[in-house]
């Protein structure tokens, strides 16, 4: 897969764009002056993969309490301000990694300006955050286009690379950009706007979008769009609930796509059908629970039937294809045997341990 040149801005240990791997970010839930709350919560995210981690700074007391997070978070600090530039100031000087403005909640544009100097001088990423929500209300402004959705799009980049150019006479150069919409289509269109007019990298996401079975769709069909069309530097799943599902769903969309090597096994099955006549959602459900916390990069194929059954099963390292009450164990492409039903969950699970 081809990606888009981007600049390389770094972030801390991390690199957003330049080619560099596809990063991972999710942002804390607790309460930010909630400093031991806040820094468990950001190395539980990291054990999960988590390499970038965004705190809110919605007042002086979270801005206060920056330092400690900094002090004691495994990944890169970004700090996320609206309304206050004062409060961006006071970030940059707690020692955060990047900071995330958004120009349509921070009217005071000279206040933006002294943002970006601070960040030059301290040597640290900035983004330029731009979302729906916020751009249409506050900025006052409007595009005369077929569809709102167009007009949401237009308008979000058209303020991003303003305030790009803002940050840039002001000498801040290590921008990274972001266009969100709940709206998939809106989302995907300001992004592929922007990539035709800059070379800066993107964080990608769907924002707001909404319960976990709600936002896995939105997020795996939005940023995997984009992710395809090699756009993308660093992603984000938005969630409401908890930040853990995030970082779990940004991981399996790059595994998904091939942008990021499997951390464990991947289990294939097939939906099952009148043809299937074993208990295969059991069997699917009991194997899961089996690997969990399995290392081993393998491909688990568990299958109802014999039209697809064989083929899979013996094109992944170890799988089931079912018969009527019975099932076949494939091993990397050979028949093991022959299992009944009741007993293939343990066949299955004795070929895995095998495997080096």
């Amino acid at each position: 897969m081809e990606r888009r040149r981007t600049r390389p801005v770094k972030v801390g240990s991390i690199t957003i764009g330049g080619g560099a791997p596809v990063s991972v970010q999710s942002m804390t839930k607790t309460h930010t002056h909630d400093v031991s709350a806040t820094v468990r919560q950001i190395e539980e995210l990291t054990e999960l993969g988590c390499e970038i981690i965004r705190c809110a700074v919605p007042d002086a007391r979270a801005a206060r309490a920056l330092s400690d997070v900094r002090k004691r978070a495994p990944i890169p600090l970004i700090a996320d301000i609206h309304f206050d530039h004062r409060l961006a100031l006071r970030a940059i000087d707690a020692g955060v990694d990047g900071v995330r403005v958004n120009p349509a909640t921070i009217r005071n544009k000279e206040g933006l300006r002294a943002v970006f100097r601070s960040a030059a001088a301290a040597r640290i990423k900035v983004r330029i955050g731009l979302n729906s929500g916020s751009v249409r209300p506050r900025s006052g402004l409007r595009v005369k286009t077929d569809t709102n959705k167009t007009d949401v799009a237009e308008l979000m980049v058209r303020e991003a690379l303003k305030c790009c150019r803002m940050a840039e006479t002001e000498g801040c150069r290590s921008l990274v950009l972001s266009f969100k919409a709940s709206d998939v289509p809106a989302t995907i269109r300001a992004y592929r706007l922007a990539a035709e007019q800059c070379d800066y990298p993107f964080h990608v996401g769907i924002t707001a979008a909404g319960p976990p079975e709600t936002s896995l769709v939105k997020s795996a069909v939005g940023i995997g769009a984009l992710l395809a069309e090699g756009i993308g530097d660093t992603i984000r799943v938005s969630m409401t609930g908890p930040p853990h599902d995030e970082v779990n769903a940004g991981i399996a969309i790059l595994e998904a796509i091939e942008l990021r090597g499997r951390r464990g096994p991947e289990i294939i099955s097939c939906p099952t059908c009148g043809r299937c006549t074993i208990d295969l959602q059991a069997i699917v459900r009991e194997v899961s629970k089996r690997l969990e916390g399995c290392p081993k990069r393998i491909r688990v194929a568990i299958m109802g039937c014999v039209v697809n059954g064989p083929g899979e099963a013996a094109e992944a390292d170890v799988g089931i294809a079912g018969g009527k009450n019975f099932g076949y164990i494939f091993r990397r492409g050979t028949k093991r045997g022959k299992v009944p039903a009741p007993q293939l969950v343990d066949a299955l699970m004795a070929e895995i341990e095998e495997i080096p």
